[in-house]
């Protein structure tokens, strides 16, 4: 009986050694490949999400701070709106309190007293700061 025994000859072990190794090498490089690339990934995906929370946020607290500036400044505005017409009123009221007396004055004089003229200058006095308070309410609006 012959029987053959099969032996690797030193040549064929050191390539066969060589292939496995080969394949492991590139089966190791492809993984860390891939890890890195997932890597990557990973992170833009993260990098992203966190960048659209935040720009959410930033649009939610700038929207609030801009309906709480215009609410104060609509506040200010009805503020001063009121007083401007208050003191126009209470400028009104002294115009016509002027004319009822320059009136009155003016059908009681006498040729021994000349009280008109500080009347009309009084009176001219009043009607410019009436005149610049409408000026003002007109730049208000």
């Amino acid at each position: 009986m012959n029987t053959e025994l099969q032996t690797n000859t030193p040549q064929e072990t050191t390539r066969a050694g060589r292939a496995s190794r080969k394949g492991s090498v590139y089966l190791f490089l492809t993984i860390w490949v891939v890890l890195i690339a997932a890597g990557i990934a990973g992170t833009k995906w993260y990098t992203d999400q966190t960048r659209q929370q935040l720009t959410a946020e930033l649009e939610r607290q700038t929207a609030s701070q801009i309906a709480q500036m215009q609410q104060h400044y609509e506040e200010r505005i009805a503020a001063v709106e009121e007083a401007f017409s208050m003191e126009m009123t209470a400028l009104g009221n002294k115009v016509d309190a002027l004319n009822e007396l320059l009136t009155f004055t003016k059908d009681n004089t006498s040729n021994k007293t000349d009280n008109s003229n500080k009347l009309y200058t009084q009176i001219n006095e009043v009607k410019k700061k009436l005149n610049e308070l409408q000026k003002s309410l007109d730049v208000l609006k």
